[in-house]
Order: structure tokens, then sequence, then C-alpha cells
């Protein structure tokens, strides 16, 4: 396969899984916000900025954190080059780079969702029309996974497309489980201490995780359950385990079809067995911070082993 095709493949499907994660992320921080008062509502919305990675961009050109101001910022600003439209426009433009590698119905639910989009973020976003917008942005991402499952080959084009989705979702869920953490509990000691079960609903609700994680632990909301349940529980799609496992498999398929190993493979090996036997008591003594990070630290190795392998820029 080609490298610029790979690469389009690659890119796809990681700014469409941010795109569905930021969506994500705001759909918590509006619940969130209804319930706090005026002063505690723009700091939910200065955690929902800072845990997408875009607190210095939005500070440029913003002195506040209304939420109105936040979510039309991460949505539509025309400043914000990683806005939602902008990422689903790269979306749909790497699905051009790589047409002749996808489904036709890839293709179709990619171009409908983009062009419905756009034009529903033509006008800035009401808070009575926020939360119709952000089913909007996820549904997007299950046609586009739909389609993709059920009529693309098992190809080096879809283990290309299934790496990229695996790296974002690991950086994604690791970010908002570092950065939400800290925000809400100050000190490791505190581990098990009566806390907020509203804000610890938004880190579950950030990841789409809040059924299953009340479904395996008869509802009780704690901090070690939430840690060990999105690190290392490998049921949950959206866990670091579940995630690096996928990711395994994806590059194990590629150096198959390409009959060699790269680096990649290399790296990953080491993360599974940094991984291996780990216990949430493990994560806690190491520092869950520290975790967190060599955690993305890997990843992004990973992610640029993967372009270095296949000859393409990540």
């Amino acid at each position: 396969m080609l490298g610029r095709t790979a690469h389009g493949l690659f890119w796809m499907f990681r700014y469409l899984e941010r795109a569905e994660n930021t969506a994500r992320l705001l759909d918590a921080g509006l619940r969130m916000s209804l319930t706090r008062d005026l002063v505690t509502a723009e700091e939910e919305w200065r955690s929902v900025i800072r845990t997408s990675g875009q607190r210095e961009y939005y500070e440029a050109s913003n002195q506040t954190y209304t939420g109105v101001q936040a979510w039309n910022y991460l949505l539509r600003d025309k400043n914000n080059p990683m806005s939602v439209r902008d990422m689903l426009e790269a979306v749909r433009t790497n699905a051009r780079v790589a047409r002749n590698a996808i489904s036709g119905e890839v293709w179709e639910a990619v171009n409908e969702s983009w062009m419905e989009i756009d034009e529903t973020l033509k006008k800035p976003v009401s808070q009575g029309d926020l939360g119709d917008v952000l089913r909007m942005v996820r549904r997007a991402g299950t046609l586009v996974h739909g389609a993709m499952n059920d009529s693309m080959l098992r190809n080096a084009g879809f283990h290309f497309a299934r790496a990229g989705m695996f790296v974002e979702r690991t950086d994604s869920t690791a970010r908002i489980l570092d950065i939400k953490y800290y925000l809400l509990l100050p000190s490791l000691s505190y581990v098990g201490s009566s806390l907020d079960a509203g804000q610890w609903d938004t880190v579950l609700r950030s990841v789409s995780g809040d059924r299953a994680y009340r479904w395996l632990n008869a509802g009780t909301i704690s901090a070690r359950g939430i840690v060990e349940f999105l690190t290392l529980d490998d049921r949950f799609p959206r866990s670091l385990a579940f995630c690096q496992s996928a990711l395994r498999d994806e590059l194990r398929a590629l150096a198959r079809l390409h009959k060699v190993e790269g680096y990649s493979n290399e790296l990953m090996r080491e993360a599974d067995m940094r991984l291996s036997d780990k216990t949430v008591e493990d994560v806690f003594e190491m520092g869950l911070h520290q975790f967190l990070v060599d955690t993305m630290n890997t990843n992004a190795a990973i992610a640029h082993a993967i372009a270095e392998d296949y000859r393409f820029h990540a």
C-alpha cells in the first residue's frame, strides 16, 4: 500500500476518534455545568478546555470560560485548527486521499455526515441546540465505523485505519483520566475517601463508560474503581488495556501482510510487558500521573514508529 494512502487511513480514523472524544467531553461538561453555580460552572468548562489540550490556544482569544464560549470554540471557532468542524473536514479530506482503499459505504457515511455537520456549524451553537449537535457528531462516528466493519476488506487499509483509531483512543483516555483525576483528587492519600460522585461521573461519561462501570460495580463510584476500570479492565473498549491489546493485534496483522516486523512491533511488545500482570495497587504505588504520562509517551512513540515503518509522516 502506498504511504500516502496508509497516511490517509491512519489519520482519517485518528481525527474521527478525536472528534467523537471531544463531543463526549463536551456532553459531560454540559451535564456538570447545569448542576453548578456560575463560578463553579466556569471551572468545569475550564477543565473541559484543559482536558482537550487547547487551553493555551483558547486563552489567546478568550478571557472567560462561559459555556457558550467553550463549546463554540471546540466545535466551530475559525481560530481553532482543532475544532470538531475542522477535524471532521480532515476526516473527509483523508477519506478522499484514501478513496481507492475504502468502500463506497464508508465514503458515503463520511461525506453525508460532513455535509450535515458543516451546515449545522455555520452558525453559533446555543445551549438548547448543543445536545443535538453532539449527538450528530457521535452518530457520524457510529455510521463510519459501522460502514467500515461491514463493508471493508480486512486488508492493510483496514488495519491502518484501526491502528489510527486505537492510537488516538489510548491518548484520549489517558489524558482525560490524568487531568480529571488530579482536578478531583489532589492527593493519592485520599483514595477511597468520600468524593463528589457527580464529578466522578463526568470522568466515566467522558469515555462513554458510565453504564458499563455501574453494571460491573453495582453502581458504586470510587476513585480506585474508576482508575482500575479505565486502565486495566480489558473488557471495556476504551480502557488502556483494551486499546493496547487491540493496537497490538492491528500491528501484528500489518507485520504479517508486509512479511516483516517493524520498530512499532518492538515498542508494542515492550508496552505489553510493562502492563502485563499489573494491578491497580501497582499503578498507585508507581503514581497514577507518572503511569499515565509514561503511557502517553509510549503511545506517541508507537504512532511515530508506525509512520516510520510504513514510510508516511505521522
